[in-house]
C-alpha cells in the first residue's frame, strides 16, 4: 500500500512541476500546437512517467497514477474556478496584441509571439490586413482572438427595413 502512497505523490509531483514549468517558459498558442509542440508534449510525457510510476511498472501502478491526474487536475479546476488570483496564476490572463490597427510590439515579445505568428492568426480570422484589425487578443487559453473593421461595420450595419408590397 505505501508504494501506491508513492506513486500519488510522485503524480502529483509531476502535475504541478509541468504546470509550473509551462508558465515559466511561456505559452503562445496551447490551443494550436505545431509540430515542435507536440513532439516537445509527447517527449515530456514519457520522460515524466518513471518518475510518476517508478519502479512500479504493473496495471495498477498505471492506473494509481492516471486517477490521480485525473483527481489532481479536478481539484485544480475547482480551486481556479472559485480563486481568481490562483486562476490568473496558474492560466495567466488575456494579452492586448493589436489595437486600432497598430501591432504591439513589446506585447508580443512578453508572450514570445513572432509578427508572422499574428499575421497568420489574422488571416485565419478572414483579415488581409493589419490596419483591418481593431483588436487583436491574446486569450488565456492560447487561442488569438481578432476583432476587425468588418466586424464592425457588420455589427453596426443599420437594418434597411423591407418595403411592404400590399395586395389590393
Amino acid at each position: 500500500m505505501g508504494s501506491y502512497i508513492e506513486i500519488v505523490f510522485r503524480t502529483i509531483s509531476v502535475y504541478l512541476f509541468i504546470i509550473l514549468a509551462i508558465r515559466l517558459f511561456g505559452k503562445t498558442e496551447l490551443a494550436q500546437l505545431s509540430v515542435t509542440d507536440l513532439v516537445f508534449i509527447l517527449l515530456i510525457s514519457n520522460s515524466v512517467q518513471n518518475a510518476m510510476v517508478g519502479a512500479d511498472s504493473t496495471l495498477l501502478g498505471g492506473l494509481i497514477a492516471a486517477a490521480s491526474l485525473f483527481a489532481l487536475n479536478f481539484i485544480i479546476k475547482r480551486i481556479t474556478y472559485n480563486n481568481k488570483s490562483i486562476s490568473k496564476f496558474l492560466q495567466g490572463e488575456p494579452i492586448l496584441l493589436v489595437h486600432g490597427g497598430v501591432i504591439l510590439k513589446k506585447h508580443l515579445e512578453k508572450v514570445r509571439l513572432t509578427e508572422d505568428e499574428l499575421l497568420a492568426a489574422m488571416r485565419e480570422h478572414g483579415v488581409d490586413s493589419i490596419h483591418k484589425v481593431d483588436l487583436a487578443v491574446l486569450e488565456a487559453d492560447g487561442n488569438i482572438s481578432i476583432l476587425s473593421n468588418n466586424y464592425q461595420q457588420r455589427s453596426t450595419r443599420k437594418r434597411i427595413p423591407h418595403k411592404v408590397i400590399r395586395k389590393e
